[in-house]
């Protein structure tokens, strides 16, 4: 697959690189001498001109030549991006409420260095020269803007990165990316900072809009593929000769997708020499010679825990709106106050059926090679196993709302002084009765043996049943354990900036910059579950109780291989035919009722006459940062050539608290054949911590223009990244289901200084047109004070294992087997005093109980493995190239777009170490590329664009996890009917490519996806 995108990349763009150069000696001949367009002040990020009104197909008025559409969006990107100092890309809109594409972070994968990450099939975040979302910084007009998001509602949020999926496009003006650091720019982004911009009304005076309707047909929709609205508006006008100003703009979208993915958990990694509970049986030992090509002493590898089939269907609603009201007074002070919202509603319903192991009586295949992969991996099991069908509700909304103000004066004496505040919040909560992420757990008992065959992209999970038992049999599924995750985010800024220009237009001396910010930024992330860890069934008499208790017609029989349609494997004999689904709310309903597992919860506790789990554990953090800064901005002649240097420094001085309050755990319980519980005390205690940083951040941007129309540049650099919110929240938190070797938890450390970053940037620009240029980049990056993982094993508050203790002990005697369904019906039946039976399965002719083994003082300690944060002293060099080409094709209304970028280091992760030993590697560090073509002439547009990104390491300190190299086809074709109405259709994801991960090897697959088109069709008018 990824050979293949490489293939299809490297003939597009050597075949349309030879046009350009050859295209190259006319072009420069031919080029328009008028004056670059007027760009907005790059130092000091801030609203642009609204893009170019819609006009008539390119023609003559007078001396003026009329550029509208995608030329006019290039346009403004070069002057943008020639004019500035370092290095800096940007994109435009085509006209006003038209941006290139229907998301942020879809259109940002277009700039070089740019590489985007997807959540439900949408881009979401961004990476820029190899560094993941954390790393970089977004703000909204020059603000530092909150981000807010639930991940898996029970655990802090892991990422300051913004989601570029909670903002419409249709309301940008402009997103401009600065990879160099400048003292007048905001800390905060060591890959780069994002400036998105919005329109002003005085800025392009009169009155000007759009409105656009379309409908979305997305064909990855489980079922059926229903058209679904978006509507976007945006109006602008000016009064009273020009010094009143109002805008106002509004998009509304609905989509409905689906994101079936194939998954499989898996175990840490072993070494071959290991011999621990879950790893393989050592050479002449019981089971041994069930082991094809056992993996040596020395090999990695990794036993598989889990796995599943999902289902996945999304509903998003989204709501993007903006007020902006300016006045100018007099010649010399603009007053703006502006307010946007944003409210992204998403549903997730995932329907799966799913394995689990228990590493007994198994049977396994392995690949060679230091990362040892499975080939298939199978166990056999007692009567009593389950085969698990589940439905899941994740339904959270997240509301960003931000109120700002501008003064701006222009004072005498060459001076512009600029007062701008702003109050900003993002709140993510659920938008249900049952919380943020939610599940009900179903079964059929007797699986007699299970497998995964790891041979295709898509992992093959089968399984077969002890006779007289019909997996598809919906009377015998029955309810089981269930979790209800209840989250809560809130990030507030206050911030607010004072900076003057003085214009000094001396013979060396052009400018100086001068400024301070203060940020107040308060996060708070609080979640509770409540949980009933009946795996055995949730009635007390048996699972056929439980199972007579649901109506079959509470299932719906749906066939399975035609959902992974694309995916090498998916027409597998072994694939099963067809699963079970069910509704999520209905059958909480029922449980409620019946069970009363919301009221009396094994668990937590909830709020009344719900399924909301009250909050038991609450994190503050609270970061307040002054930042100063000064920039001098030099103009002179070098070798009778113009040059810059702009040279300044910047201060930041950080302090942190952080408070949390979590749950104090009181005991343990063994709950099922693989599950343990953790029990809690009716109260939690507040824990505080502080920190506190300061970094100079000195920023030199030099250029000059050795011949016309050519700039080479030079660029040094300090930038930071500040600690991710999960990281920096304290109080020692442990896993509430641990497992039989042990369990797991982290503790957050408040006093975590920021990455810092040294950078040295080279590049060379030749603009030998309006629209088109050539570019080269290197950049070197040396970062310090990486953030790594360590892990303690230790006991934690005198818990017990249940598991591990004088009675396994002599249920395992008795019986002659680790058989954990057997073990525990042994203790069940013999220790009543310490244990409690809820109930029990029949199967293969036997009875088993279930119920709850408590932990005791005689048992064994319970280990748990604590991940904690710290700074480590390794520094990481971060280097590579940018290659950059874009051409009109004279006056033929053809162009193309085609960018490479290169990114190497020594950040990266080595798959053959001791898997007990953690490491640091950058996530997202990859290659990636772009080829766009495109035509502008005669009313007519269109534009398809390929994207790649190279396999990328995506986390994990002591078992790593990648992504797939990964290539989409995207297009759009509009054509203006007059010159006030557009018609369009745009396609995203046109071939259909489906995403891949894995772990140390390429057949530990972590995830399998197919890949489908989402098409779009509409109308634009234009005023």
């Amino acid at each position: 697959m990824q050979s293949a995108h490489a293939r299809l990349l490297s003939q597009f763009a050597i075949g349309v690189s030879t046009i350009a150069l050859v295209a190259l000696p006319g072009a420069a001949a031919a080029q328009d001498t008028r004056a670059p367009d007027a760009a907005a002040t790059v130092g000091n990020p801030g609203p642009s001109e609204i893009a170019p009104q819609a006009s008539a197909p390119e023609g003559e008025t007078g001396d003026d030549i009329v550029v509208s559409g995608i030329r006019a969006s290039l346009r403004e990107a070069v002057d943008i991006k020639r004019n500035g100092q370092g290095v800096i890309d940007a994109i435009s809109a085509e006209d006003i409420g038209k941006f290139p594409d229907t998301n942020l972070a879809e259109s940002l994968q277009r700039i070089t260095g740019v590489s985007i990450d997807r959540s439900n099939g949408e881009g979401s975040t961004v990476t820029v020269r190899g560094f993941g979302p954390e790393y970089n910084l977004v703000t909204l007009n020059g603000r530092q803007m909150p981000t807010s998001t639930l991940g898996d509602g029970a655990s802090a949020p892991a990422s300051r990165s913004f989601d570029f999926a909670n903002l419409a496009s249709e309301g940008i003006a402009a997103v401009e990316v600065y990879k160099t650091g400048r003292a007048a720019v905001p800390s905060g982004g060591i890959g780069s900072t994002i400036n998105i911009r919005t329109p002003r009304p005085l800025e392009k005076p009169g009155l000007r809009g759009s409105i656009a309707a379309k409908g979305v047909l997305d064909t990855s929709r489980n079922g059926k593929d229903p058209v679904t609205p978006e509507v976007s508006g945006i109006f602008s006008d000016t009064f009273a000769d020009d010094r009143i100003g109002i805008l106002v703009s509004g998009a509304y979208q609905l989509r409905k997708a689906s994101n079936n993915s194939a998954s499989v958990g898996f175990r840490d990694g072993f070494l071959g020499s290991e011999n621990n509970w879950g790893t393989l049986a050592q050479p002449g030992t019981p089971g041994s010679q069930n082991i094809t090509n056992r993996p040596g002493p020395n090999a990695v590898y990794e036993i598989p825990q889990s796995a599943a089939y999902d289902l996945i269907d999304i509903r998003r609603e989204r709501i993007n709106g903006q007020l902006v009201l300016q006045a100018k007074p007099t010649d010399t002070l603009t007053a703006t106050l502006d307010f946007t919202y944003s409210r992204n509603k998403v549903e997730v319903r995932d329907s799966s059926v799913g394995i689990w192991f228990n590493f007994g009586d198994t049977s396994s295949a392995w690949t060679d090679g230091p990362n040892a992969g499975p080939v298939f991996y199978t166990e056999r099991f007692a009567p009593g196993k389950d085969l698990s069908y589940s439905s899941a509700l994740t339904a959270n909304q997240s509301e960003n709302k931000s109120l700002g103000g501008n003064l701006t004066w222009d004072a005498p004496g060459n001076v512009t002084v600029s007062l701008d505040g702003h109050h900003s919040t993002a709140t993510s909560k659920p938008t249900n009765q049952y919380g943020s992420s939610t599940s009900i757990g179903g079964a059929i008992f007797g699986v007699q043996n299970q497998t995964i065959d790891f041979t295709n992209d898509l992992p093959i999970i089968s399984y077969n049943m002890y006779p007289g038992i019909n997996p598809l049999d919906p009377s015998l599924i029955t309810p089981t354990g269930n979790a209800f995750r209840n989250a809560y985010f809130r990030d507030e800024i206050n911030q607010g900036q004072l900076k003057g220009h003085y214009d000094h237009q001396g013979d060396i001396l052009d400018s100086i910059d001068a400024g301070f910010s203060f940020v107040d930024n308060q996060v708070r992330s609080a979640y509770g579950f409540i949980q009933n860890e009946t795996w055995g069934g949730v009635d007390p008499r048996g699972a056929s109780f439980g199972a007579a208790a649901v109506p079959d017609d509470f299932f719906r029989q749906v066939s399975l291989p035609d959902k992974f349609k694309g995916v090498q494997g998916a027409g597998s004999s072994a694939l099963p035919p067809a699963i079970y689904t069910f509704d999520f709310e209905r059958m909480a309903e029922l449980l409620r009722q019946q069970y009363n597992i919301c009221s009396s919860p094994q668990t937590g506790t909830v709020q009344a006459n719900t399924c909301l789990a009250n909050f038991t554990t609450d994190r503050r953090i609270r970061e307040k940062t002054i930042s100063p800064f000064v920039q001098f901005n030099l103009k002179f002649d070098l070798f009778d050539r113009p040059a810059h240097l702009i040279a300044g420094v910047r201060y930041d001085q950080t302090n942190v608290d952080s408070s949390a309050l979590v749950p104090i755990p009181t005991g343990t319980r063994w709950t099922g054949a693989n599950e343990f519980a953790l029990s809690y005390a009716a109260n939690s205690a507040f824990t505080t911590f502080k920190g506190s940083y300061q970094n100079w951040l000195p920023a030199f941007d030099f250029d000059i223009e050795p011949v016309r129309n050519v700039k080479l540049r030079a660029s040094y650099s300090h930038t930071i990244t500040r600690a991710d919110y999960g990281s920096l929240q304290g109080g020692l938190e442990l896993d509430s289901n641990p497992r039989i070797g042990g369990g797991t938890g982290r503790n957050g450390n408040a006093g975590l200084v920021p990455y810092k970053s040294k950078n040295i940037d080279f590049s060379a620009e030749w603009y030998y047109s309006n629209e088109s240029y050539i570019s080269v980049g290197y950049f070197n990056k040396d970062v310090s004070n990486f953030i790594g993982t360590t892990q303690v094993n230790t006991p934690a508050f005198d818990l017990r294992n249940p598991g591990s203790g004088p009675r396994y002990r002599a249920a395992v005697a008795a019986l002659g087997t680790t058989d954990a369904v057997r073990v525990r019906d042994y203790i069940l039946r013999n220790y009543p005093g310490s244990s409690q039976v809820t109930g029990q399965t029949e199967a293969g002719g036997a009875t088993y109980l279930n119920g709850n083994i408590f932990g005791l003082p005689e048992d064994d300690l319970f280990n748990f493995q604590i991940s904690q944060p710290f700074n480590s002293d390794q520094t990481a060099n971060i280097h590579g190239w940018e290659f950059a080409i874009q051409h009109r094709f004279w006056d033929t209304g053809f162009g193309t777009i085609l960018n490479y970028t290169i990114v190497n280091g020594d950040a990266k992760y080595n798959n053959t170490l001791d898997p007990s030993i953690g490491q640091f590697a950058l996530t997202g560090l990859s290659d990636s590329a772009n080829a766009v073509l495109y035509y502008d002439k005669y009313g007519l547009q269109w534009r398809i664009a390929y994207n790649w990104r190279d396999q990328f390491y995506a986390g994990g300190a002591f078992d790593p996890t990648y992504v797939q190299a990964y290539g989409q086809v995207d297009g759009s074709i509009s054509y203006a009917f007059t010159p006030k109405v557009t018609g369009f259709v745009e396609v995203i994801n046109l071939t259909g490519e489906g995403r891949r991960g894995h772990r140390r090897s390429d057949n530990f697959v972590t995830f399998a996806q197919p890949g489908y088109a989402r098409y779009s069709a509409g109308v634009r008018f234009t005023f």
